[in-house]
């Protein structure tokens, strides 16, 4: 008898058999069974994913004498006849090769004659989508009001070239790719029903070269079986097919997360001596690096590219020290590169340049180290200042500690730097502020650390300017008179001493008119009071005009933008992420 491969060996002859397309098997037996069978049909999906093996198993269960139903006999004449291509009232027609108009005339005409010995006729045309418009043309009317005796089963690769007419008539199944486990698991047991000795990962190479086809990868494994006089290897498979073995893929990831270019250029260098195709390859580590960062944010092994179960543990140990943010930059790289490398007249040369980029990328910080390492910054500072910070004297025995004035904001920084006792990074503050001599000498308090009132008294906090002190005096009145305090919002001081501030207001006339009264000046008198722990004497200026205003906002945004610039945060972002500053805005109290 003469050798048979295995795609036509093993084919299917009922729908248990088919591989992964349950989605249309049972939808189609159920169809069956219920009497609703439609009368054209059409499959389509990737090439070799069963579409004709499902016509034909459609067309034994309609035709089969002990049926209809949902599973043919296999065993009377009609069923055995399609099964060998020989049945009188079912005809495979390909499309490709009878796509005139004559040829759908043809069957058009011979459609009106009663089946032989059958319940129906059957028509299977594959690769329907290559009849010409006029045959097209042609199939209309039948398609649309066929005999009762006649049914219509198309398959196609391409049902976007179908025209809509044609497609309106028809009731559509899609075939989908047959999964990689799926093809495994169906070649294995051809392979032990076969006595084929073969390793698991040689059946992975296989099946991922079928790229979801069930018939390519039944093609491949016979090739292999025939070339091979022994146990098939996934070596013996990457030398026949020019295939990609895992193990290349695992070896590129750790060179690159290794930083070591010289391997990635003797990895890339023998498959390129294997004779791989440099374009195919370069989409055989995307798909890799890809997997590798779905296994790293915790995905689910179905959304996996074409991953075996045996790999998925591979994986994960590979990225288990790597952060998900440094996979997605040598991703973002590489795929930047894909174009390159498949219109470069040197792809090797392409690749290797592509990964050598890839690897000078610094490792990635994820975020919560970055607030981590800035944390740890911020308290190193802040540990400095206390600990250099003037002991308390024996008089300061109120509930309240008192603190010692801050250095001048515009003292020589070369004394500033040499002073013994002092941090080397002070912790300027970001808010609009005056002259540091003002603001120590009007917020020293002379008094004790309770008001009269029997109240805590509040102490200026170290490096806090003179307009954070008048926001929290503001904010403090605003709970015993909020509209007082929402007219003072509209002002800001232009000077101070040791027992007095000046307020000037903006623009508006109306608030100082009513921050004018004496009711609103004794409350804003015994707010600071109670602030600064002394009696306190608030004037009010009239409004200010618009080039002094406009004068004094400069002065106060070149002030901002120098404490800014030497601020110890911002020199710690700036060496964490290697950047510089390009522009400093000023944002506008609310």
């Amino acid at each position: 008898m003469s050798y048979q491969v295995l795609a036509r060996k093993y084919r299917p002859q009922r729908f248990e058999d088919v591989v992964s397309q349950e989605h249309i098997t049972r939808a189609l037996a159920n169809a069956v069974t219920s009497g609703r069978l439609a009368h054209a049909i059409l499959l389509s999906g990737p090439r070799g994913t069963g579409k004709t093996t499902i016509a034909r198993i459609l067309a034994k269960c309609v035709n089969c004498e002990s049926g209809p139903g949902a599973t043919p006999c296999n065993e009377c004449r009609s069923c055995q006849d399609i099964t060998s291509g020989h049945a009188a009232d079912v005809f495979e027609i390909d499309g490709a090769s009878n796509n005139k108009v004559e040829n759908i005339r043809e069957i058009r005409d011979n459609a009106h004659y009663m089946p032989a010995y059958s319940p129906f006729k059957i028509y299977i045309i594959d690769e329907v989508h290559m009849l010409s418009d006029s045959a097209f043309n042609a199939l209309l009317k039948i398609l649309e009001e066929p005999p009762a005796h006649v049914k219509f089963f198309f398959a196609t690769t391409d049902p976007n070239k179908i025209p809509i007419t044609i497609l309106s008539r028809c009731q559509r199944h899609d075939c989908r790719r047959v999964p990689l486990d799926a093809i495994i698991r169906h070649m294995a047991m051809l392979c032990e029903k076969e006595g084929i000795d073969i390793s698991p990962e040689a059946l992975t190479m296989i099946g991922r070269e079928a790229e979801g086809g069930i018939r390519d990868a039944l093609s491949l494994l016979d090739l292999m079986i025939t070339s091979a006089d022994g146990p098939i290897s996934a070596d013996r498979v990457a030398d026949v097919l020019g295939g990609l073995d895992r193990q290349s893929l695992f070896d590129m990831s750790a060179a690159v997360f290794a930083q070591n270019a010289g391997k990635i250029i003797e990895i890339i260098d023998r498959l390129y001596d294997r004779g791989q195709n440099m374009a195919k390859l370069f989409a055989e580590f995307l798909a890799h690096f890809r997997n590798l960062l779905v296994v790293k944010i915790g995905g689910t092994p179905d959304v996996l590219s074409d991953v075996s179960e045996f790999e998925i543990n591979a994986l994960r140990d590979q990225v288990k020290n790597i952060s998900s943010t440094h996979i997605n930059q040598i991703l973002d790289i590489l795929f930047k590169e894909d174009y390159t490398i498949r219109q470069s007249s040197r792809p090797k040369l392409a690749m290797e340049m592509a990964f050598i980029r890839a690897i000078q990328l610094p490792p990635a910080v994820s975020i919560d180290a970055l607030i981590e390492k800035i944390d740890t910054l911020q308290k190193g500072f802040g540990q400095t200042d206390s600990d250099n910070a003037s002991p308390p004297t024996s008089q300061d025995t109120d509930p309240v500690t008192r603190t010692p004035d801050p250095t001048p904001s515009d003292e020589n920084p070369a004394t500033k730097a040499t002073t013994p006792g002092r941090p080397d990074y002070p912790a300027p503050s970001f808010e609009k502020q005056l002259d540091s001599h003002e603001i120590n000498e009007a917020l020293t308090p002379s008094g004790g650390g309770v008001d009269p009132g029997g109240r805590p008294v509040h102490v200026k906090e170290p490096g806090e300017s003179l307009a954070a002190s008048w926001e929290k005096i503001l904010k403090n009145l605003s709970g015993e008179n909020q509209a007082l305090s929402a007219c003072f919002s509209d002002s800001h001081l232009i000077e101070t001493g040791k027992n007095h501030l000046k307020v000037q207001f903006s623009t508006n006339q109306f608030n100082i008119s009513y921050a004018g009264r004496d009711t609103s000046r004794a409350l804003i008198q015994k707010a600071c009071s109670l602030y600064f722990g002394n009696d306190i004497q608030v004037a009010l200026a009239g409004t200010v005009t618009a080039s002094a205003s406009g004068t004094n906002r400069n002065q106060q945004a070149r002030l901002l933008e120098k404490e800014t610039l030497g601020h110890p945060l911002v020199e710690a972002a700036l060496k964490v992420f290697n950047g510089k500053i390009v522009e400093i805005k000023i944002l506008q109290e609310a």
